[in-house]
């Protein structure tokens, strides 16, 4: 007997856009070569999980002046890094999805969370389908003391975790990761795209419905994106991004999606022997170091969220012997350092076009934000000209393509978080200067464009 051949669907691996045939574009992302092939079963139920007979509701609308708001009271996580980007604490019934590279500390931190909601008589259920229970034991041992609170489940097959999840009834659900869970009503491995969006609906279904606080864990690609479809971020109600190098001893999570809260805020975490510490000053943190007397070296400040946060800017600018210089960028937009620099070469006439260029925030951080653009531009010049910067000197503020300094937000706030730290002279732009208080015991120093930034580097050579 000749068997019925297996029907194929192809997936976009951004979107989660189906289609019949393989196709380079994609239509709902337009991204390139994302389709991947997956055998699809025609049994399959839907994504909603198994079917289960409800009664009607009543087809009604609603006017918005009718409509009661029950606000729950967050539940904090004891990591007050954590609650910050989470928005205050974790929110009944929401599902959070915490990405990162392997071993940079995303099973250490939710295992710390277990920890200190079991301490407070939370009943939290652990469930992986990565590690043994005895592995998660030799992990636990090095973070503390746990309570019976916390119960351990090593399982991949979602069927048997919701019967686990209704048996214990857990206030607060960890799965470990959700590349390995599978439905065993579809037919694909376990980490498809088809797996992946199955699985997340029925977890979704699952907090939704018991009114579980849920984390899972997601693997990230090769960019850096968590793996699998893009319509995975849009299911969960919170996005959670772990950045920083593993062989580094800083973390830095950071919140690019939340229903319940900001999404700028950024905790800062440092690993250590007994798991993630709080680092609760992450400027005077990241400003260890700093060498002193060097040029190419300042100091600007950027605000994540409610936060400023000091960073050290480096920059090596020196003659290529190449036809085509060399420009690097580690933690900020190669485009824009290209631009900055094109602005410097026009505005200023500094011929930068036959130099190699190697720029860098110092500790690995990451940066988009306009204000740290007069940062880059001093650090370029002070490393082109071999002009040391003042240590206690530092600066923000955005430059145009005309070589205008513009003013940017929060400057009262950037100039104190300077100030906190000892910080004596403030590169602001001119036109910020204007419409600040009177501030003392610091030196506010206002440019318009960037001559008045290289009369100010050379007054300092002199």
């Amino acid at each position: 007997m000749k068997q019925k051949a297996k029907k194929t669907v192809f997936f976009c691996q951004e979107c989660g856009y189906e289609s019949t045939k393989w196709l380079g574009q994609c239509p709902g992302c337009k991204e390139w070569n994302t389709f991947v092939e997956e055998v699809v079963d025609k049994k399959k139920i839907s994504s909603s999980g198994k079917i289960v007979n409800t009664p009607r509701k009543e087809n009604k609308t609603f006017a918005l002046n009718e409509i009661k708001i029950d606000l729950e009271d967050r539940t904090s996580t004891g990591i007050k890094e954590l609650d910050r980007v989470l928005g205050g604490g974790i929110v009944k019934g929401s599902m959070t999805l915490i990405g990162g590279d392997p071993g940079i500390g995303k099973s250490t931190l939710l295992l710390q969370v277990c920890q200190n909601l079991s301490s407070k008589g939370e009943k939290v259920l652990y469930v992986s389908g990565e590690e043994s229970t005895q592995q998660i034991k030799i992990r636990a041992d090095r973070i503390g003391q746990f309570t019976n609170n916390l119960r351990l489940f090593c399982e991949t097959n979602l069927s048997t975790i919701r019967e686990i999840i209704e048996k214990e009834k857990p206030k607060v659900v960890i799965i470990d990761s959700i590349q390995t869970m599978y439905d065993e009503e579809v037919s694909s491995t376990p980490g498809s795209v088809s797996q992946v969006r199955e699985a997340t609906a029925i977890l979704m279904q699952i907090a939704k419905g018991m009114n579980i606080s849920m984390f899972i864990v997601g693997h990230v690609t090769k960019e850096g994106v968590v793996a699998g479809p893009r319509v995975l971020e849009h299911m969960v109600d919170t996005v959670l991004y772990f950045e920083g190098d593993r062989h580094e001893s800083y973390r830095i999570l950071r919140g690019v999606k939340n229903r319940f809260g900001s999404t700028n805020e950024i905790g800062v975490f440092e690993m250590r022997q007994t798991g993630l510490e709080e680092v609760e000053n992450p400027s005077e943190f990241m400003l260890s170091g700093k060498p002193k007397d060097a040029s190419g070296s300042v100091v600007t400040c950027s605000v994540e969220g409610t936060r400023p946060v000091l960073l050290e800017i480096q920059a090596l600018v020196c003659h290529s012997f190449f036809n085509n210089p060399r420009r690097t960028s580690t933690g900020l937009d190669y485009n824009r350092v290209n631009l900055l620099m094109a602005v410097i070469e026009k505005r200023l006439g500094i011929r930068l076009s036959d130099c190699d260029a190697y720029i860098n925030i110092a500790g690995g951080a990451k940066l988009n934000e306009p204000a740290i653009d007069l940062g880059i531009v001093m650090a370029v010049l002070s490393s082109h000209l071999d002009i040391a910067i003042d240590d206690k000197m530092v600066c923000f503020g955005e430059v145009g393509l005309s070589g205008e300094i513009r003013s940017v937000n929060s400057t009262e706030q950037r100039i104190n978080e300077a100030q906190k730290l000892g910080f004596k002279t403030c590169v602001i732009p001119d036109i910020s200067k204007n419409k600040l208080p009177m501030i003392e015991n610091i030196n506010i120093i206002g440019v318009r464009n960037l001559q008045d930034v290289l009369q100010l580097l050379s007054s300092k050579k002199a």
